[in-house]
């Protein structure tokens, strides 16, 4: 099984971020910025929160324990729901991708049974105990996320990614 588990989840894992991008393809920066459901998040915010949350925050902060990545996290750097105005939507892209690249680095060596290098403690009881939890937690999330960005889509432009008839 550890043969061929860690890829098998990083191919589930790249299939759910390329929906996300693959989802708001065609979106122009205005569309991409406009708040649609009355919690007022932008397609754009959620690819930022994806990148800074997601990837970074679980990937190099948690499962890595990348000093620089947790020093960011801890010292509230970016608002990851609202991209700063002056980031192109190509930034926050770019960004994604990056995110996940570095991501896919660490894992490509990983031990899905080894613990988290660091947890913070702003989880009070809750814990993820292994890097396998870690990644599955991220591809749920990542899921989750690109389905939301579905909805969203079809209530911009009528674009149905999957198209049921």
């Amino acid at each position: 099984m550890g043969d061929t588990e860690l890829p098998a989840l990083l191919s589930a894992l790249n299939s759910k971020r390329r929906h996300v991008l693959d989802i708001l393809e065609g979106l122009d920066e205005e569309a991409l910025r406009r708040p649609v459901l009355p919690s007022g998040w932008t397609c754009l915010g959620l690819v930022h929160h994806l990148a800074l949350d997601d990837e970074k925050f679980w990937f190099r902060a948690v499962a890595a324990g990348e000093q620089a990545a947790i020093e960011e996290i801890l010292g509230a750097g970016e608002n990851a729901w609202q991209p700063a105005p002056e980031k192109t939507a190509e930034e926050v892209f770019t960004l994604y991708r990056k995110e996940g690249e570095l991501a896919d680095a660490f894992l490509a060596d990983a031990d899905l049974e080894a613990a988290p290098s660091w947890w913070p403690d702003f989880f009070g009881d809750w814990h993820l105990d292994t890097l396998r939890e870690v990644v599955l937690h991220v591809i749920t999330e990542t899921a989750t996320h690109a389905g939301h960005l579905d909805v969203v889509r079809e209530l911009l432009d009528g674009r149905q990614r999957l198209v049921l008839t």
